[in-house]
């Protein structure tokens, strides 16, 4: 290992938390985002930790600009080591009246943004020899909530994805862990597209009261990606009801679900 690190979505939230964790062990740190200005003060951030922090406009939808960043860095760092698959946006409503525009939204970012990077990356790891690949689900992505349908479809999809490459690549000495937090504290909310306003309210306040930081989320990632852990769920009680829901009937499950969320996204 080189102590390289590549992010997506690394300029805020979740990816720069990561990209902070990782600068103090001194590693490289790589992020793309799309917004230049968080991006200098993440760079800055890095450096100031004892990492080298360098900032590159990644638009995950483009994969011409994923494989322009991945060969900056075969040229000028040899190569990459760990690759976080982190840019995503939020999307809630129910199904009746979500709008197919955000459904294809959030899977070209979630889903396929994160194909794209593990598509462009899977060569240059195999060439060298060795990589990582780290990749952003959600707790939505394993149990499912209600109002959800086009997000949940989205973490559910990088879950599989995830699943499918840690099996895959196995024999190329490439790993894969998939990070699924229920809600912490981060700027998710900002990419938050939906039409209806009681949704909006309800994850506002779910973000502003959650237990999780998005530091504590990045401390649960640098472990996993150490022990070679595939699931990265941070909470105890998620994982819990992870595996409740492994174990149990569907009918039981959902019954349980039923009185924990939609009866209290009904009360009035």
């Amino acid at each position: 290992m080189n102590n390289r690190i590549f992010i997506t979505g690394g300029a805020s939230g979740l990816g720069r938390a990561i990209a902070e964790r990782w600068a103090r062990e001194g590693w490289r740190v790589c992020i793309g985002d799309i917004n230049d200005e968080r991006g200098a003060e993440t760079v800055a951030a890095i450096n100031e930790l004892g990492g080298e922090g360098r900032y590159e406009r990644v638009d995950v939808t483009q994969e011409a600009q994923i494989q322009s960043v991945a060969d900056k860095l075969v040229a000028e760092w040899g190569g990459v080591d760990i690759v976080v698959n982190n840019a995503g946006i939020a999307t809630g409503g129910r199904i009746e009246n979500h709008k197919v525009e955000d459904w294809l939204a959030v899977l070209d970012i979630n889903v396929v943004g994160l194909a794209r990077g593990c598509k462009v990356f899977t060569p240059i790891f195999k060439a060298q020899g060795h990589g990582y690949f780290l990749n952003t689900s959600s707790m939505a992505g394993l149990i499912h909530p209600p109002a959800m349908a086009s997000y949940n479809a989205s973490k559910a999809g990088a879950v599989a994805l995830s699943e499918t490459l840690a099996i895959e690549l196995s024999q190329d000495n490439i790993g894969v862990s998939v990070i699924c937090p229920s809600f912490f504290k981060t700027n998710l909310e900002e990419s938050l597209r939906t039409d209806d306003q009681e949704i909006r309210v309800m994850m506002s306040k779910l973000f502003k009261y959650a237990k999780l930081t998005a530091d504590d989320v990045a401390e649960a990632c640098f472990v996993a990606v150490k022990k070679k852990r595939f699931h990265v769920i941070p909470l105890y009680q998620d994982r819990l009801i992870f595996n409740l829901k492994r174990v149990l009937p569907f009918k039981q499950y959902a019954d349980m679900m039923i009185k924990r969320t939609v009866g209290r996204y009904n009360k009035k």
